[in-house]
């Protein structure tokens, strides 16, 4: 897999440097088109997010960031209760 990405890079680079594709590059337009082709996989990502947390609410489902969110809360709590028990393990008992 290493080889196929690094060959994509070298004849990447190669076409970079063609005095024809850097004249295409200048031009306000392509740069435009490259921009906003870059951009996509972006915008695919977050919509398909935003479907997802919106699909899990209508089914009354927790997302995963509620999930972690939680876990997160529990977790905290756990400590704090430890800590505590600690505490009183150490403080004399009162009559």
């Amino acid at each position: 897999m290493a080889s196929i990405k690094q060959t994509l890079m070298d004849r990447g680079i190669k076409l970079m440097t063609d005095p024809r594709v850097m004249k295409m590059m200048q031009d306000p337009r392509v740069m435009k088109a490259v921009m906003s082709a870059m951009s996509v996989p972006g915008k695919v990502q977050s919509f398909g997010s935003e479907q997802a947390e919106k699909i899990a609410k209508a089914m009354a489902l927790a997302t995963e960031d509620e999930v972690k969110d939680l876990q997160r809360t529990v977790r905290r709590l756990e400590e704090e209760v430890s800590r505590l028990q600690r505490e009183a393990k150490g403080k004399p008992e009162k009559e």
